[in-house]
């Protein structure tokens, strides 16, 4: 059987089951998370990832896509903890976002590549949690010199290893449009994309047109800011219509674990911005848009394509 790695060891595609292919468990900054961890909130932190997944895991959730690369602050062996102790499974990519430090311009494609293909390979160091994804962006200033890096070295390192990529992209300025371009320049199978935050528009068009390209769609903000919610449905549901049922990928891009920024009134929150945007948090899908989609005449097989059937292809290639 094929594999995939997790955070816990390789697992078998097929056991995949239900899959949310764009969540985040922690989101803070490089080294954040373990030099100031106080500001995470309240003490036992890993326990109450532990328990949001958990919930996501009685609801029927099995498997994650953890999309926090370095820059985010990815924290492998606490990923590893709370997949143990949820039972869901996770998946972590290995990549950029859009933070590129000064003290990484002038460094090659080439050399990210090789650190990406070792986080695959060996290893993220200091630890043995394998890459099981990799992970380029670009968002509203489009892709800029330093960005430009990043997604050829992501395109180097799939085309050593095989993995696949998710690519974080602003639709808005239609910015999936240069970056496929560079992907074709670098010779990368482009049934092995999935381009993300796809509804963060309603241009069915633009969402064509990358499908059309062979890529997989990441709509992944649920519930999201620039769309409300239920249009991000009629944009999915009308993509099913149009008969790209078997590239989306549906999911919410939600954030666990972040920092608790204090108040105006000099208060701390309980809840950090991200939570209070979407107190159902990893369940949100299962009880608002499958619910949507059911009433729009979205058939259950086609529910299980969207959740079940296409990550695992997505990943199987």
């Amino acid at each position: 059987m094929e594999t995939v790695n997790s955070v816990t060891g390789p697992v078998g595609v097929e056991d995949l089951g239900f899959t949310l292919m764009h969540e985040h468990v922690l989101v803070g900054g490089p080294g954040i998370f373990k030099s100031f961890p106080d500001l995470f909130g309240p003490e036992n932190r890993t326990q109450r990832a532990i328990e949001a997944l958990k919930r996501a895991k009685n609801i029927g959730i099995d498997t994650m896509v953890d999309a926090t690369t370095h820059d985010l602050g990815k924290e492998p062996e606490f990923l590893r903890d709370v997949s143990e102790g949820s039972g869901v499974n996770i998946i972590n990519t290995t990549g950029w976002w859009l933070s590129v430090p000064g003290f990484l311009r002038g460094v090659s494609a080439n050399q990210m590549a090789r650190e990406f293909v070792r986080d695959v390979e060996e290893g993220f160091r200091g630890t043995d949690v394998k890459a099981g994804i990799l992970k380029c962006a670009a968002d509203y200033e489009g892709v800029t010199p330093e960005l430009e890096v990043m997604a050829r070295a992501v395109s180097r390192a799939h085309n050593q290893t095989g993995l696949p990529i998710m690519v974080h992209s602003h639709p808005t300025n239609q910015v999936a449009r240069r970056q496929i371009a560079i992907f074709k320049e670098e010779g990368v199978d482009l049934t092995r994309v999935k381009i993300d935050h796809s509804n963060d528009t309603t241009d069915t068009e633009y969402l064509q047109w990358i499908l059309d390209q062979g890529c997989y769609l990441g709509l992944d903000r649920y519930p999201g800011r620039y769309v409300s919610p239920y249009m991000r449905t009629v944009t999915l549901n009308r993509l099913i219509e149009m008969g790209y049922v078997d590239r989306l990928c549906p999911s919410h891009d939600c954030i666990c674990l972040h920092l608790h920024k204090e108040q105006p009134d000099g208060t701390i929150p309980e809840e950090h911005e991200f939570t209070r945007s979407n107190m159902d948090q990893f369940l949100y899908i299962h009880r608002h848009v499958i619910p949507d989609l059911q009433e729009m005449g979205v058939t259950d097989r086609q529910i299980q394509k969207l959740f079940v059937d296409n990550p695992r292809h997505f990943f199987k290639g």
